[in-house]
């Protein structure tokens, strides 16, 4: 979907002249082997750029003004080879608009216990000189995130890269254009929202189109596109014999291929990353968009249904996020409760759209009744989700400021065939318990929809929130109800002395 070495992190180096020349080019020589190695290191999606050492207030600040305007730079890992006197980096990090991570390391791992002397004290000073660019930055209230460790350590190479994923997700946001066809659902509170306050926070813009415009360009599709799609369905798929070529059902194939392709080439046409639609605002279309939704959502567009554009613009950047690991990410809703005492689950589906890439085995392609919209029966993916870690997470627009809320799950395999449900559909048990999980999503006022990942963690959607500067809110294995409303409390407080 996005190729994320096409993105860049520049690793930025802090020093003085205070240690003179020869130290300044070991410094430098360092710096370019720790960043060659980062950016070679299988662990880390992006490209990592070495830049020249900062000695200088003008240079840092003409290095910030560089980053912000580099197209491809997601965010700079900066590091303090030397003590680097903190006020220099005043001017430039005011100026900073993109996330920053701070590298505590060093050169060397270990200390040479026969050699040491002052010019290696002198050369070697990460462990106070980070210490002086970590107080500027707290000085300044400023949100980054810490790494600690050695720069060969996988486990450090790991932590650079949850970050990276999330700098890479919030730089697809800048600019982004999603689309509303219609409306909101009607009398819905969760999925409402301020689309002004939402462009100011996360970059992106929400913007309607009337079903019509849409249908417009789906009733341009030709005969031979259609067909050709038809010919995707039926190699990528398992087809109902309805379905078919000859089938009865055949006609309502074509009717969804002809809306995927009219909606494919209106969202490439507007430059749109993701998209709602609602079944009550259908005017001019024969059935909702089904298997449109799912596939679109699985070549990488953000999708809500319902007019929920908080929730596709997060899938979006979730995929983002995700793009190149194992698993996949999609739109989602809690349904239904499995509350047997000794293996309670939750259900979650929606009406026709989760994405084909959190499937299990090869999708059935079927045609069934929708029970709501007063359109044709939509055409969809039927599937089931594999079992294994997982996370829902949810934006919520709380009135004075945006809320991102992660609950881990585990994904359970299931074990009924469930032949009446013609949905996708997964089965999760949430943390750190049902009634723990449950109440915690409620108590914290997360939405009925939901972004579902089963190849991301709840760090990236930390540090994700971190770079929006938004509350976040996790409901994971230790989670305590207690603890957890006076979190809530306390939140409020603080958002509104801060508002």
């Amino acid at each position: 979907m996005v190729d994320l070495k096409k993105l860049e992190l520049w690793f930025v180096t802090g020093s003085q002249h205070l240690y003179g020349e020869e130290t300044l080019k070991q410094v430098a020589a360092h710096s370019q082997t720790i960043a060659a190695a980062l950016n070679s290191s299988p662990k880390i999606a992006v490209t990592v750029v070495y830049k020249p050492v900062l000695k200088t207030p003008d240079e840092i600040y003409a290095l910030c003004q560089e980053v912000n305007n580099a197209k491809n730079c997601i965010g700079i890992i900066a590091w303090m080879h030397t003590f680097s006197p903190a006020k220099m980096w005043i001017g430039g990090l005011k100026i900073l608009q993109k996330p920053l991570l701070h590298l505590h390391t060093q050169f060397n791992r270990d200390i040479p216990w026969n050699d040491i002397d002052m010019d290696f004290m002198n050369l070697n000073q990460s462990a106070h000189g980070d210490r002086e660019f970590g107080f500027i930055m707290t000085r300044m209230r400023l949100r980054r995130k810490v790494v600690v460790g050695y720069w060969e350590d996988p486990a450090v190479q790991v932590n650079i890269n949850t970050w990276a994923r999330a700098a890479a997700g919030w730089h697809d946001w800048q600019g982004a254009r999603f689309v509303r066809f219609g409306d909101n659902m009607r009398q819905v509170a969760v999925t409402e929202g301020d689309k002004v306050e939402a462009e100011m926070k996360f970059g992106y813009s929400v913007n309607t189109h009337g079903v019509g415009d849409l249908v417009k360009v789906i009733n341009e599709v030709t005969d031979a596109d259609i067909e050709k799609l038809c010919a995707v369905y039926e190699d990528q798929y398992k087809l109902t014999d309805t379905l078919a070529r000859g089938g009865s059902q055949r006609a309502s194939l074509v009717e969804a291929a002809r809306i995927e392709l009219g909606m494919r080439y209106f969202l490439e046409q507007g430059n749109f990353k993701g998209f709602t639609d609602t079944f009550e605002d259908l005017h001019g279309m024969v059935q909702l968009p089904g298997i449109a939704s799912q596939r679109l959502m699985a070549d990488g567009y953000g999708f809500g249904g319902e007019g929920d554009w908080k929730t596709a613009a997060l899938v979006r950047a979730m995929k983002v996020m995700g793009s190149g690991l194992k698993g996949g990410n999609s739109f989602m809703e809690d349904y239904t409760y499995h509350f047997d005492p000794e293996n309670q689950m939750v259900l979650g589906a929606h009406m026709l759209e989760i994405c084909s890439s959190i499937a299990h085995g090869q999708p059935l392609c079927s045609v069934h009744p929708l029970g709501i919209g007063g359109k044709a029966d939509p055409v969809r993916l039927v599937f089931n989700v594999a079992g294994g870690p997982a996370l829902n997470a949810s934006i919520i627009d709380m009135g004075n400021r945006f809320r991102l809320l992660v609950n881990e799950v585990e994904a359970i395999t299931p074990v009924h065939d469930l032949p009446k449900l013609p949905v996708a559909r997964v089965l999760w048990k949430p943390y750190p318990d049902m009634q723990t999980g449950c109440a915690a999503w409620i108590l914290a006022g997360g939405a009925h929809h939901t972004c579902y990942s089963q190849n991301l963690t709840a760090g990236h959607l930390e540090d994700f929130a971190d770079m929006a500067q938004v509350e976040y809110v996790l409901i994971g294995k230790k989670t305590d109800l207690y603890q957890f409303k006076n979190e809530l409390r306390w939140s409020d407080v603080y958002y509104q002395i801060n508002s």
